[in-house]
């Protein structure tokens, strides 16, 4: 993992919320929250919570009398997060997710929306979770499947590392959709302790306003920018404009749908 891949910055946040928000995020919020409808109180901790896309569709879904702990390692992006949700049941924190300061067994579940991908330490974080969680308690958790299987992220992708063939940009292929391994997750949270582990399969999809929205917001509200304004300092938008003419070649103008598949674990103590 570069050490860029967790930098969440500057304009980042806004635009990650406002583009990639709905284009990739928002369908499987909504599935998670889904998954954890049967807490009716207690704790509940989030790690890697973003702009709170998670959060907010949690809050949504539960009632109020389940407290929720909503951390990220970046604190730039959990000032946004609190910009769109202010609730008595939601505390926001900064916390790494792979040294958590909360007591042993104080948490109903731990959930994280794409977020283990991004820790350099993912057993370290797994362990984490385990220990945090009550007896019985679950981690639930979603990683993307292959790029292959997520095509507008991957012709992002491939336009990108065309256009620097020299030194490509492989953010997308790395960290993001570089974590698909069923026998590796299973493996690594076994490791840390769990012993009910279920992996499944998830499909949604969404829609971007324009070929332009959704290459702003992966081109621009990822740690893929850095990668690109490294390589080509001044040329974001170039870059930009570039892979949004090559997914408007593939879906054509106007609206663009977004097929996605993501991989959903469920881990219990």
């Amino acid at each position: 993992m570069s050490a860029t891949d967790t930098a969440f910055a500057g304009s980042i946040p806004a635009l990650y919320e406002r583009h990639l928000g709905p284009l990739l995020f928002q369908p499987f919020a909504e599935d998670l929250a889904v998954r954890l409808k049967d807490i009716t109180s207690g704790r509940i901790l989030e790690t890697a919570a973003g702009t709170g896309i998670a959060t907010r569709a949690i809050a949504a879904l539960l009632p109020a009398q389940v407290q929720i702990v909503a951390t990220d390692l970046n604190q730039a992006m959990l000032d946004l997060a609190q910009t769109k949700l202010q609730a008595a049941n939601v505390t926001w924190q900064q916390t790494d997710a792979q040294s958590l300061s909360f007591e042993d067994a104080s948490f109903d579940a731990v959930v994280c929306q794409f977020g283990v991908m991004f820790f350099p330490d993912k057993p370290a974080a797994y362990r984490e979770a385990l220990r945090v969680l009550k007896p019985g308690g679950r981690f639930l958790f979603n990683v993307w499947d292959r790029l292959d299987a997520n095509l507008v992220s991957k012709i992002v992708s491939d336009e990108v590392i065309a256009m620097f063939p020299d030194d490509p940009p492989r953010f997308f292929e790395r960290t993001p959709f570089g974590h698909f391994d069923e026998d590796r997750l299973r493996g690594e949270l076994q490791l840390a302790g769990f012993e009910t582990i279920a992996v499944e399969p998830v499909d949604k999809v969404s829609h971007a306003p324009s070929a332009r929205d959704a290459a702003t917001g992966l081109t621009q509200g990822t740690p893929l920018r850095g990668e690109i304004e490294v390589r080509a300092p001044g040329r974001l938008e170039d870059v930009t404009e570039r892979t949004a003419q090559a997914l408007a070649a593939r879906f054509g103008e106007g609206s663009i749908e977004n097929r996605m598949r993501a991989l959903v674990v469920t881990a219990r103590r």
